[in-house]
């Protein structure tokens, strides 16, 4: 299954794809005579999620793409959520970006950091580049979703605690990171530094997840990109190794 969280005359609300366009969540309850919510965090943090995706697989796909549908052209995105308990990134985790920082990449542990949920805006919304900086660069990143309160969670049981899959561009000051390695977390911290979404793809939608192209595109044009399975340190193992730093919540990411 594949949500977004669109701007409507309700506010910012989830809704599902189809192949003609978006379905809100509220008119699948109203007609299907279902009762999910129509957060997306909410959806997440309750466990509702996995219910409702287990429900389209089952049997609510050709009757969710049977229903109306904003075509995809009209839609306005909104992030995914807006209050995620943790924001984490991982710095330097792909080769070719340390050779662009002339830094060394990490390779016993992750460059781990965290951004706050200020930075947060929506697909197509504007970047406001700070005052302080001269050269500030974006970067689009996998983000990895947590569906459930886990702790110590082992690399081969990564899956069981994901609640999806969605792109995110993540912005830095470069300049201001080069000044100092230990200023990355005010390098990334910047209001409107953390695009995310627009959509959230369940696990099930991805046949391998270390195939996954990521690409930063300006302009129609790919400015950069790589594969998954060249991350120094992959999914699964940030999963689990962050999982032991601290306990991980619905919703963080």
């Amino acid at each position: 299954m594949k949500l977004a969280t669109i701007r409507s005359d309700a506010g910012e609300v989830a809704a599902v794809y189809t192949a003609k366009g978006l379905v809100p969540v509220a008119e699948i309850d109203r007609i299907l005579k279902q009762n999910w919510s129509t957060d997306m965090l909410e959806l997440i943090t309750t466990g509702q999620l996995a219910k409702m995706n287990e429900w389209y697989r089952r049997q609510g796909k050709k009757q969710v793409e049977a229903l109306s549908a904003i075509p995809k052209e009209e839609v306005v995105y909104a992030p995914l959520y807006r209050r995620p308990r943790k924001i984490w990134g991982i710095g330097l985790n792909y080769v070719d970006h340390t050779s662009d920082l002339a830094e060394r990449a990490p390779h016993k542990e992750p460059a781990s950091f965290m951004k706050p949920d200020t930075s947060i805006i929506g697909p197509m919304d504007e970047i406001k580049i700070p005052l302080q900086s001269e050269r500030t660069t974006a970067e689009s990143e996998l983000g990895v979703i947590f569906g459930k309160q886990c702790k110590n969670v082992e690399r081969e049981d990564w899956l069981s605690v994901v609640a999806g899959f969605t792109t995110i561009i993540d912005m830095t000051t470069e300049d201001i990171l080069r000044k100092n390695p230990r200023y990355l977390t005010r390098s990334k911290s910047f209001d409107t530094f953390f695009s995310f979404g627009p959509q959230l793809v369940t696990p099930d939608e991805i046949e391998d997840v270390m195939n996954l192209k990521v690409a930063t595109v300006i302009n129609g044009q790919i400015y950069a990109q790589n594969v998954v399975s060249n991350m120094t340190f992959p999914p699964d193992f940030l999963v689990s190794f962050h999982s032991k730093v601290m306990t991980m919540l619905p919703g963080v990411c």
